[in-house]
């Protein structure tokens, strides 16, 4: 009989070993941890991720389950204290940097023109529980994280991420972040900062954010607009010259104010420094907005974000870049088979058949032809 490959070893066949190996010799991993290999510890939380498994535990359990198929993974069954030591002691930073060398040459492939890619920049919230109080604790009995990420729609995937404490204010995380000259960045009022839009503007980048309600605008020319539609006033005109008494604003180049009547009838005044694009458009860049609102609430909850495996910042940093690879593999697989569209079906199915003997493009074959009850269906998926 023919040898067919697990569902979870082809999806490792998209990462980049030669890379992996390299991080993991920079970073010394596997010098101190003897009884599981770098190696060995992040197939074991890509396995939590795709299948769900919501404690150490659980991939402990179903990697022993499954012990027969993981030597062409390169792995083997582990002991939960040893996956738990090695997810709060070995360096998050080697996972961190195999997410970035995937998302490069995934964005290198996409060949675009200068000035046409648009990307949105937003945070997340991540509860933790007061076991994480040493490192996370936000108020009294509080305690949390962030997740800062720049998120390409076109491409449908993050470019960057990076995690910090709740009370790390989202203006201060983005100052860290990489930016491309000529590129639209598009973010909400959590990145209010005249500094970091004049470098911005500087760098040749397009911005698209909202305007504060008590920011005034010194208006220098005002626009047409077409009568009845949503766009409600184009003008342009100059922030204020001052931040405070004493704080000289550096961002003195003029800007657009577009007022925007949206589905609810709120009024938005959405601010952009391009002062040639049509109205219209700028009004539908900052729609796309909700399309990192929908990544963080897919990543959520289908690879169970919400429940973590550690409470040291290293384990949650650890988790939370393997989550972000597991995404991208999911991505990656799925564009290699035309049978499911849907990436949210296309994440049950690899769920109900990830250590099966099965070819990527051929999960749908597993379905019944005709189930005998849809519920029960979804309830088979989604365990």
């Amino acid at each position: 009989m023919r040898h067919k490959n697990s569902v979870l070893h082809d999806l490792l066949k998209h990462v980049p070993w030669a890379s992996f190996d390299r991080l993991v010799a920079r970073y010394g991993a596997d010098e101190r941890m003897r009884r599981l290999s770098t190696k060995g510890q992040f197939i074991a939380l890509l396995y939590g991720q795709l299948s769900g498994a919501s404690s150490l535990r659980e991939i402990v359990g179903g990697l022993e389950s499954d012990a027969a198929r993981l030597y062409h993974l390169g792995a083997r069954p582990t002991q939960r204290s040893t996956l738990a030591d090695a997810n709060a002691y070995r360096s998050s930073g080697v996972f961190a940097d195999l997410f970035a060398e995937m998302v490069g040459r995934v964005h290198r492939g996409l060949r675009r023109v200068v000035g046409e890619s648009v990307y949105l920049i937003d945070s997340t919230s991540i509860p933790l529980t007061s076991r994480s109080a040493h490192w996370a604790r936000f108020s009294a009995g509080v305690c949390g994280a962030k997740t800062h990420v720049i998120y390409d729609p076109d491409a449908d995937q993050p470019i960057y991420a990076a995690v910090t404490m709740a009370n790390v204010n989202d203006i201060t995380a983005a100052q860290a972040m990489p930016i491309e000259a000529g590129a639209t960045y598009v973010f909400d009022l959590g990145y209010y900062d005249y500094g970091w839009w004049a470098k911005m503007d500087a760098a040749g980048c397009r911005i698209v954010t909202r305007f504060k309600a008590n920011t005034p605008l010194t208006v220098t020319a005002e626009l047409d607009v077409p009568q009845g539609g949503n766009i409600l006033s184009d003008r342009i005109g100059l922030l204020p010259r001052r931040q405070a008494k004493n704080r000289r604003n550096p961002f003195g180049d003029p800007v657009r104010e577009v007022r925007v009547r949206i589905e609810t009838g709120k009024i938005m005044r959405i601010l952009c420094n391009d002062l040639d694009a049509p109205a219209q458009e700028i009004a539908d860049l900052y729609k796309r907005r909700w399309a990192i609102e929908l990544f963080f609430r897919w990543v959520k909850q289908t690879l169970k974000i919400r429940h973590f495996l550690g409470t040291s910042a290293n384990a949650v940093r650890t988790q939370i870049a393997v989550a972000l690879i597991a995404f991208l593999l999911l991505r990656m697989a799925q564009a290699t088979q035309n049978a499911v569209q849907s990436p949210l079906a296309f994440a049950r199915l690899v769920r109900a058949n990830l250590m099966h003997r099965r070819r990527i493009d051929h999960l749908r074959c597993s379905l019944p032809v005709q189930p005998p009850n849809p519920a029960q269906i979804e309830f088979r998926w989604a365990a």
